[in-house]
């Protein structure tokens, strides 16, 4: 997975499971046999795209490293409300203990690749992108990302470090677009540079300086198409990227307006979790 994987993975779930667990986990220790064996499947109780089970299977591994594991469906998978993504058998005590962490990041990230597919699904047609935002919960970051991708979405910058990107606080604290994109350039060679531009005067600036992307927030369609028309003619395209309040019921409107991009926050800073459970039975 993106940004972390192998021993920081299993640092990061380590982490999870000790907030959640605490001392110990007294209802399971008071109630189940130590030596109970439990099957179970995991049911999506609501419509929703497939997205974590390999985050899942490791948070029950990490208690439970002899877990039995089948997964019933691929992440991007569509599925109906009643279906088994996923079927184990293990050890009771310890697959109780991870359950809690373990649907916690399932349903975040089959919510987020949910709404995802539903954000692709209304531009379907068109050569827009669904982008995704650094609008994450804190150390959640590749976990989102990863939802976004098996939604149907690609994802923009992963952190600071992996663009310029120049917007209305930057523009004002270095003198304006041309300054900005200048000293991003010197400042970070071979970077890419996208340049938020708020007037049709920003916008030229910023295409005659040489901006490789062009992010147009908070206009309406029709100033996006305006717009991006002028980008796209430029001798050097850079590419357009519409943002703000991005809805369902709006996004093809950007779309059609010729945006390259559009970056909806919602995706993973409001995240509606899908509904899923795990069903244990005894072994």
């Amino acid at each position: 997975m993106e940004g972390v994987s192998g021993d920081a993975l299993d640092a990061l779930l380590r982490g999870f499971l000790a907030e959640d667990v605490g001392a110990r986990d007294v209802t399971t220790e008071s109630t189940v046999p130590p030596d109970a064996r439990a099957r179970g499947e995991l049911v999506a109780k609501s419509e929703c795209v497939v997205s974590g089970l390999p985050v899942a299977r490791r948070v029950f591994e990490l208690l439970e490293p002899r877990l039995d594991w089948r997964e019933a469906h691929p992440a991007s998978a569509r599925v109906c409300a009643g279906t088994a993504i996923a079927h184990l058998v293990g050890r009771a005590r310890p697959i109780l203990t991870a359950e809690r962490v373990a649907l916690n990041l399932l349903q975040r990230m089959c919510g987020i690749a949910t709404l995802t597919r539903r954000f692709a699904d209304a531009v379907a047609g068109t050569p827009c992108r669904i982008l995704d935002t650094r609008k994450t919960a804190p150390g959640l970051r590749p976990f989102d990302r990863q939802a976004v991708r098996d939604g149907g979405g690609t994802n923009h910058r992963y952190d600071l470090s992996a663009m310029v990107l120049i917007k209305d606080n930057h523009r004002r604290l270095s003198g304006g677009v041309a300054r900005a994109v200048v000293a991003a350039r010197a400042g970070a060679p071979g970077v890419e540079i996208e340049v938020e531009v708020e007037t049709e005067a920003e916008l030229a600036e910023a295409i005659s300086a040489g901006a490789d992307r062009i992010l147009i927030d908070n206009q309406p369609p029709d100033t996006v198409a305006r717009w991006a028309a002028l980008a796209h003619a430029a001798p050097r395209r850079p590419f357009v990227e519409a943002s703000g309040n991005m809805r369902l019921d709006t996004v093809r409107a950007y779309a059609l307006a010729g945006a390259d991009g559009c970056s909806v926050g919602a995706l993973t800073h409001s995240v509606a979790a899908a509904d899923v459970s795990l069903e244990l039975f005894v072994e």
